[in-house]
């Protein structure tokens, strides 16, 4: 009996190891792996440009970074244009000679004029996309989006892993959102809620082995201040500071980073560490408006000491710059 229930499992294993393969009858050698998107607007009125970055596993083996233009680079992007995203996609077929595959993207990038224009068609097709996987990454860029996701990063041999850590570390410095696909339905979906997304923008870098008077040759990835919305369309910018209140306004904030002057020193600072930050929200109608009062208590922890002064003598007047500095955001 033992022996027969022993059989029944495997043959159940086997038969769910068949049916339920991520890439079912395909080969992977026949898929293009998404690890990128980009988003810009096309040459045709209303019509969307898009840009797949995809793996290459035989170049991204062992690989560190290679330089963008190298043989043998991690990354293939391909790009073409259509009325929808899903015509633009079908496009590719013109360039790529593998069907691009998306349950391996890390992010959805968009060029900021294709923002302002409206973002509806863009959640809609990525949220019915059953390879998508809802966890992926959403930003807006002020460059072209091509490029952002054709940049060739410096330490991750596959660019949109890279950005996906830079998501999940930007916690640390709190000056960007953290918004993935499904929190964007949410927002897109749920009245009197805008959304807000990432900045994602690039910035020049100069290479160890050159000296600086050459200036930069390569480019990098910031990650820093927030796109915001009204309804679908793109409004502008927020600042990095901008973004870190909104953050610390909407209890979005896990740590970050305070600095302040040491009193009666010119050039001289302490820094602290934010260790934790509780908010309290009331909202109140004066005189016909809402209103919101907010009470924050902030947690910090003393990391580098450039006073002269002792920690003890400094708390007292350290207190009182950092209310006021929490006031003023």
């Amino acid at each position: 009996m033992t022996t027969l229930r022993v059989w029944q499992v495997m043959t159940l294993l086997l038969v769910c190891s068949l049916l339920l393969s991520g890439c079912g009858q395909r080969q992977l050698n026949e898929l293009g792996l998404v690890a990128a998107v980009g988003l810009d607007p096309g040459k045709e009125p209303g019509s969307v440009r898009l840009t797949a970055q995809i793996v290459r596993p035989a170049d991204a083996r062992g690989q560190t970074g290679a330089p963008t233009g190298g043989v043998g680079e991690p990354i293939y992007s391909v790009s073409a244009e259509g009325r929808t995203i899903f015509e633009a996609i079908r496009n590719m077929a013109r360039y790529s000679t593998r069907r691009v595959y998306w349950a391996h993207n890390y992010l959805i990038v968009m060029n900021e004029d294709y923002a302002k224009a409206g973002v509806t068609d863009m959640v809609d097709f990525f949220t019915r996309n059953h390879e998508l996987r809802m966890n992926t990454w959403v930003a807006v860029t002020p460059d072209n989006a091509s490029e952002v996701v054709s940049t060739i990063t410096g330490l991750e041999v596959v660019p949109g892993e890279a950005i996906d850590k830079l998501m999940r570390f930007s916690e640390i410095v709190a000056e960007a959102p953290r918004t993935n696909i499904m929190r964007l339905q949410e927002m897109h979906l749920t009245p009197h809620t805008q959304i807000v997304l990432a900045k994602l923008q690039l910035k020049k870098r100069g290479i160890p082995n050159k000296s600086p008077e050459k200036g930069a040759t390569l480019k990098q990835l910031e990650l820093s201040g927030a796109a915001v919305f009204r309804e679908d369309k793109m409004e502008g910018w927020l600042s990095p500071k901008e973004s870190n209140a909104m953050l610390l306004f909407l209890q979005d904030i896990k740590s970050g980073v305070i600095v302040q002057p040491c009193p009666d020193e010119e050039n001289r600072y302490i820094t602290l560490e934010v260790r934790q930050q509780r908010v309290q929200v009331k909202p109140e109608m004066k005189e016909g408006e809402p209103t919101f009062s907010v009470s924050v208590s902030t947690q910090a922890s003393m990391v580098e000491l450039g006073c002269r002064a002792s920690y003890a003598e400094l708390r007292p007047s350290l207190e009182k710059q950092l209310a006021d500095e929490i006031k003023l955001s």
